[in-house]
């Protein structure tokens, strides 16, 4: 009962915030983070009633399945964008802009961290800087698919931000686990050759591998049913079956073998959108059964964010120039690069700001960064602050942005429209 009463509060109040902040014209994805805080730890779980909002942050972990599971289809989503004949046109644009705009951002974050650690010593380790700059490539794929939805937006720069939003995964996993391995060197004074170059590159490659095979064993499996019931079903069922194959993992010395359920499931999606000759239609149908879901996994998103780090005054300077220099980073480096690349004029001017929300995988980094000891705190306080601020506000930018792009229409496109749309672009 505790149970599903928690969740039914959780989808109710997340709701209900979305029809208040729609007077001030918010995306909805912030109404939930707004929802979120509320029913959480740090306001209504004070009263320390189970089921009656969340208690503690314990309470709020035991629902951890719900947002793997929409990362899963988020990713999947996300695969979706990598259509064959869409990468024909785009995808040189793509992967430039994804690889120069997350490396700026680190090259900037570790520049200004470094500095400010000269000024404070004690409570800025180099070690620190330098994971806190490979945090800075992530960007969270989750609150910007869901205003592209949102708001239906179409255009340009929507176009090239879910393929860059999508690869900027592959390149931040790559940077911060050679970050990181450099960081665990100077903490513990020697170089781990295996852990700094080798294993995430491993972890890239088997993770596109595991997906690949799913996404062809989904094409496969999709064609023994007919129904829409049914082949929903089976949707359902691989999404998951990817998300828990991507949490298997295996040690061999300094050797570690693991997969990344984002990449993962984004291979799988990408595979099946460009075998399956209907998989367009599927996705519409998917998207309108994941709403409730997603809906839990935003509130549930904000109910983890820690009000606390706002107690110390050196999380939040660090955390105040983290977010200013990553979001110049971002920023200038997606210009840059979109111009180098001789990209759309509205690309070059609002790309940037689209990139600017932050949550899961940047948290998943900081969570890692927990073993390198009393530094690995105070990371994983100032993302925890960082997240809090560009998952309010990011899902606000990036509207603004495509909304200055002219790419959100006055009136949303029904959803059947949509689907007949994408159904015959797929045919075509």
């Amino acid at each position: 009962m505790q149970i599903l009463l928690s969740l039914s509060i959780a989808l109710l109040a997340g709701l209900m915030m979305s029809r208040l902040t729609k007077i001030w014209n918010l995306p909805a994805v912030t109404a939930y983070l707004v929802a979120g805080i509320l029913i959480g730890p740090y306001c209504l779980g004070l009263l320390g009633i189970p089921g009656i909002g969340f208690i503690s942050a314990e309470d709020v972990d035991n629902y951890s399945i719900i947002s793997d599971a929409a990362l899963g289809f988020i990713a999947f989503s996300m695969g979706n964008e990598f259509r064959l004949e869409d990468l024909r046109k785009i995808g040189k644009q793509a992967v430039v802009i994804a690889v120069f705009q997350a490396l700026t951002a680190t090259l900037f974050v570790d520049a200004a961290l470094i500095g400010l650690h000269f000024l404070m010593p004690q409570d800025l380790p180099i070690s620190m800087a330098i994971v806190l700059g490979a945090i800075a490539t992530a960007t969270a794929p989750a609150a910007t698919l869901m205003v592209v939805k949102q708001y239906k937006a179409e255009g340009p720069v929507t176009r090239m931000l879910l393929p860059v939003v999508a690869l900027d995964d592959v390149v931040g996993l790559v940077v911060f686990a050679v970050s990181f391995g450099i960081a665990g060197a100077l903490e513990q004074g020697t170089v781990n050759v295996i852990s700094v170059l080798v294993n995430p590159v491993v972890e890239v490659i088997l993770s596109l591998v595991m997906g690949a095979a799913l996404g062809f064993l989904f094409h496969l499996s999709e064609r023994f049913f007919h129904s829409r019931s049914k082949r929903m079903s089976i949707s359902v069922c691989f999404v998951f079956l990817a998300v828990a194959l991507s949490k298997l993992s295996f040690s061999f010395g300094a050797f570690e073998l693991s997969f990344s359920p984002l990449l993962v499931c984004m291979m799988m999606g990408t595979i099946f959108c460009n075998v399956c000759d209907f998989s367009a239609e599927l996705m519409d149908r998917m998207d309108r059964w994941t709403g409730p879901l997603m809906v839990l996994f935003f509130v549930i998103s904000g109910s983890d964010l820690e009000l606390h780090v706002f107690k110390s005054w050196q999380i939040i300077l660090v955390g105040v120039v983290f977010i200013l220099v990553r979001s110049a980073g971002k920023i200038l480096g997606a210009k840059w690069s979109s111009r180098m690349m001789k990209c759309d004029p509205m690309i070059q001017k609002y790309l940037g700001i689209t990139l600017l929300p932050q949550a899961g995988v940047a948290l998943g980094m900081s969570l890692q960064a927990l073993s390198l000891g009393p530094g690995g705190v105070m990371v994983r306080n100032i993302a925890l602050f960082a997240v809090l601020i560009y998952e309010l506000v990011g899902p606000m930018m990036t509207k603004i942005a495509l909304d200055r792009a002219h790419e959100i229409s006055e009136k949303p496109i029904p959803p059947r429209q949509i689907a007949s749309e994408e159904k015959k672009k797929a045919k075509s």
